[in-house]
């Protein structure tokens, strides 16, 4: 197996939603170009801020295909594959591997809450021996706020021990930094990416290989001088960003701020059931964001 290495600044994009709800691939491209081009050193798609377990199994695997078809570098793109269903997950990771992304990030089946460590253990056992003839990497996606379900250390430690490298690293976003240390601890090459920004400083030197955000589709450039030159200002400055959307939707947030960012708004639109930022929401994150950009950014 040819080992993808994912790390630094990578930004959860966010997926566009065309007038009549479905995925808009030309968007999302365009945006993923611009976040390669402007200080992103990879790319997670369809994730949480890519809304895609609102989106059907072939719509996901229509906008795969279509970020593959756009000549992207798959080396910097890992991809969301999990789903409820194991045959879902399977699917779609086996479609991950055949276009060349990086990786596959796989939530844990999230609708039966309380389950043992061996059943998460079996279903990822399955999407190994699923894909053993095109073994794309896997990263384990920790948000269990969202999923209802942890990967425990102790069961991390299991499925490495398992499947080796297969297993290749983690997306946390529990926000538990001593989590993330201690999975990171379990061996040197297990990849593990904090969902804030605020973690890049510690990853240059640190446990981790960098971060995956979902306020780096904003921010990208300043996470980059960040990561690049350990700038403790200008990483304050894209914390700040971050922070304009505390106790409040991210991913409607997300895409109001790149709405205005792009000046395209159709940018704002959700899926259900998610819905569109408050225009009392939107106007005070405008107002923090081009505030942060004009007196902390250089």
């Amino acid at each position: 197996m040819t080992q993808a290495i994912l790390s630094g600044v990578i930004a959860a994009i966010a997926t566009a939603v065309d007038d009549v709800g479905g995925p808009d691939a030309a968007r999302s491209v365009r945006l993923a170009r611009h976040l390669l081009d402007n200080g992103c050193d990879g790319l997670n798609v369809l994730g949480t801020t890519g809304e895609a377990t609102s989106f059907s199994l072939d719509q996901r695997k229509a906008m795969m295909g279509a970020y593959a078809q756009a000549g992207l570098p798959m080396e910097r793109l890992m991809v969301g594959t999990g789903a409820a269903a194991l045959a879902d997950a399977l699917a779609l990771t086996r479609h991950a591997a055949d276009l060349g992304f990086a990786g596959a990030l796989v939530l844990p089946p999230f609708y039966y809450k309380g389950v043992p460590d061996d059943g998460l253990f079996d279903f990822i056992a399955a999407l190994v021996d699923g894909t053993a003839d095109r073994p794309i990497p896997i990263y384990l996606y920790h948000f269990p706020a969202n999923s209802g379900l942890p990967w425990s250390v102790a069961l991390i430690r299991r499925l490495r021990d398992a499947f080796g490298k297969r297993i290749t690293g983690l997306k946390d976003s529990s926000g538990n930094m001593a989590y993330a240390r201690d999975a990171a601890a379990i061996a040197a090459d297990f990849a593990v990416f904090p969902s804030t920004e605020a973690a890049l400083l510690e990853a240059r030197s640190g446990p981790f290989a960098g971060c995956i955000s979902a306020t780096a589709n904003l921010n990208a450039d300043v996470c980059a001088r960040a990561y690049r030159d350990g700038d403790a200002a200008v990483l304050a400055a894209a914390v700040a960003i971050r922070t304009l959307f505390d106790g409040k939707p991210l991913v409607s947030g997300v895409k109001a701020l790149l709405a205005h960012i792009h000046g395209d708004p159709g940018w704002a639109r959700v899926m259900p059931p998610l819905t569109p930022f408050s225009a009392a929401d939107r106007a005070l994150a405008v107002a923090g964001y081009d505030r942060v950009r004009a007196k902390r950014v250089a």
